[in-house]
């Protein structure tokens, strides 16, 4: 790429108009508190500060157990959000960027890879960060049955996400 458009990129985002980020995490670890249902989240990223225009996401995520409290089948859920998971079900803020999306079945550990995209309807979606502390946050649940205690996962994600910055105050 060159020219103009190299020349907006390297600027600050607040000023380059739509903003597509790819975040990748690889082997990402955190640990899931397994009481009941298994939650738990890794922080992947932050937006700049101002008013963001949130625009659509799609992410990929391969989940790999780390600990023998997990079942080699394991199954759950994840969703990417501004807030961290804080219990067994994800709601408002935990799910508002990438919703709830099913993961397939682990084999031998490894859950394949999943798909999530955004909902249309948060398209267009203004969440004001003009403080700059809001988040984007891998949240994750597994099945009741499928964790014993608290277990570690390990985690591949694939995150682009588009954006455009309304200014800030």
């Amino acid at each position: 790429m060159k020219g103009l458009q190299r020349s907006i990129s390297r600027g600050p985002k607040a000023s380059r108009g739509v903003v597509t980020d790819r975040i990748i995490v690889r082997g990402g670890a955190f640990t899931v508190d397994g009481t009941a249902v298994g939650f738990g989240t890794l922080p992947v990223g932050d937006f700049p500060a101002g008013n963001i225009l949130f625009l659509g996401a799609a992410a990929y995520i391969t989940t790999t157990k780390d600990d023998a409290d997990i079942s080699d089948t394991f199954n759950g859920d994840f969703a990417i959000g501004t807030t961290p998971l804080s219990d067994g079900t994800m709601t408002a803020g935990d799910v508002d960027l990438v919703p709830s999306t099913a993961t397939t079945v682990a084999a031998a550990g490894v859950s394949p890879r999943t798909r999530g995209v955004s909902a249309t309807a948060v398209a267009g979606t203004i969440y004001d960060n003009t403080d700059g502390s809001l988040e984007l946050n891998l949240n994750l649940l597994i099945d009741d049955a499928d964790i014993s205690d608290d277990g570690a996962v390990l985690v591949d994600l694939d995150l682009d996400i588009t954006y455009v910055v309304l200014g800030d105050d």
